[in-house]
């Protein structure tokens, strides 16, 4: 979805992320709250699943610790928080950085309940106990633990040849004692099984199948077991290349990255919005949007009630752009806080507004520059079209792109 940096306690060490190519995201400090949003109808999401992504390292540049999903009123909101991202070295299961998912010291003022951490042997810090507090607090939360995501998926290939032996070393790593309670699942975001992510992966069409029929057997049917997935909808693509089926009727659902479909990675353009639902007139390639992977994934037989809609809570542009519309040439990538190309939406929002809609997305065209992001309207638009489709709700990422008053996840919550 996504590339993000991912930094150690004192430096960003990685990119991560999970989509048609990397993502954007993760998340900085909360800004003032939203001007109040006119009146919508109010109505649960498809399916009532409401899932988030929330990056481990989004504690770092970004500021964005978990008390800000309270803060925001998403938690409320929420029925499940996707925790991105564990690693897969080796063929196994490993922990990402250790410092914020569970050793980082939180006083009172940071704490999900105002209460500090302590350093008592054997206390549970950091993301971790952080999402305790947050789960005591909203029991309507489930949390799985991501493993994978665009830098980190290159122990699948080697997973696959033991798919029991990665499983145990899963199982046993989202279920140690010392936070077995935090995690209700786990979540395999594989970018992407027999085919070209960061390098060509020969593991087989029926690799990604073997791994998740392995967690399952081992999480049992009391835990979560999810996937992320290629939102590839061109005729022999990326969900062609995997048995993605098959793998489904072991997941509890399966979440196509329906985003990142087109960006500044292409610098001259043709501008393009990164996320359409629909396809248009022009569009740069075709069966890169949304509905085309849905429709391929039910083709597949996989239940509408599996499939989650996903959604970005940013935007991706160019700059050096003549022409309002999308189709025009741009000179290279526009400049972002955190990295050329992508914005927080609670960002680019107000610094470049949208001003046009295409393939049920929005885009904005200022100063030169040419941005593609879902907006409050664009969301409810697309939830509506989750709900007709029977869809089992939407995911996104990431939780720190919203606003301070949580004007996008209220989108997901709300149709027409």
């Amino acid at each position: 979805m996504r590339i993000r940096p991912f930094p150690t306690v004192i430096a960003a060490l990685a990119l991560l992320g999970a989509g048609i190519v990397p993502a954007a995201g993760a998340v900085a400090p909360p800004e003032t709250a939203a001007a109040p949003q006119a009146a919508v109808p109010q109505a649960v999401a498809a399916g009532k699943r409401v899932v988030g992504y929330f990056t481990e390292w989004g504690v770092y540049d970004r500021n964005y610790h978990v008390k800000n999903i309270k803060t925001s009123g998403s938690a409320a909101k929420l029925t499940n928080i996707v925790y991105a991202f564990g690693n897969t070295t080796g063929g196994r299961c490993t922990m990402g950085d250790s410092y914020a998912a569970y050793d980082k010291a939180y006083d009172a003022a940071g704490s999900v309940d105002g209460v500090a951490d302590t350093w008592d042997t054997g206390a549970l810090r950091g993301n971790f106990n952080q999402l305790r507090k947050l789960k005591r607090e909203f029991p309507n939360i489930k949390v799985v633990w991501s493993f994978g995501g665009w830098t980190w998926s290159g122990g699948f290939t080697e997973a696959a040849r033991n798919p029991a032996a990665f499983a145990d070393s899963c199982y046993a790593l989202v279920e140690d004692p010392r936070w077995a309670d935090v995690f209700d699942g786990i979540d395999i975001d594989w970018e992407y099984p027999n085919a070209c992510g960061l390098s060509c992966d020969a593991s087989g069409p029926n690799a990604f199948n073997s791994v998740i029929t392995a967690l399952r057997n081992r999480f049992g049917s009391s835990n979560l077991v999810t996937a992320a997935i290629t939102a590839d909808g061109t005729n022999g693509g990326k969900i062609d290349a995997t048995d993605y089926a098959t793998a489904a009727q072991k997941l509890d659902w399966i979440m196509p990255m329906t985003y990142d479909y087109f960006g500044a990675f292409a610098a001259q353009g043709p501008t393009a919005p990164h996320s359409p639902l629909t396809s248009y007139t022009g569009i740069p390639t075709a069966g890169f949007y949304s509905d085309a992977a849905i429709q391929k994934l039910k083709s597949k037989g996989i239940p509408s009630a599996k499939i989650l809609l996903g959604i970005g809570f940013y935007g991706r542009g160019w700059t050096g752009v003549t022409q309002s519309a999308p189709g025009g040439t741009a000179t290279g990538a526009a400049p972002g806080k955190y990295e050329a190309g992508i914005e927080d939406y609670k960002l680019i929002s107000t610094r470049c507004p949208s001003n046009g809609t295409v393939g049920g997305t929005a885009y904005a065209f200022c100063g030169g520059q040419w941005w593609g992001y879902d907006t409050p309207a664009t969301i409810r638009s697309k939830m509506t079209y989750a709900n007709n489709q029977g869809l089992g709700g939407a995911f996104f990422w990431e939780l720190s792109g919203d606003t301070a008053g949580g004007e996008l996840i209220t989108a997901v919550k709300t149709v027409g």
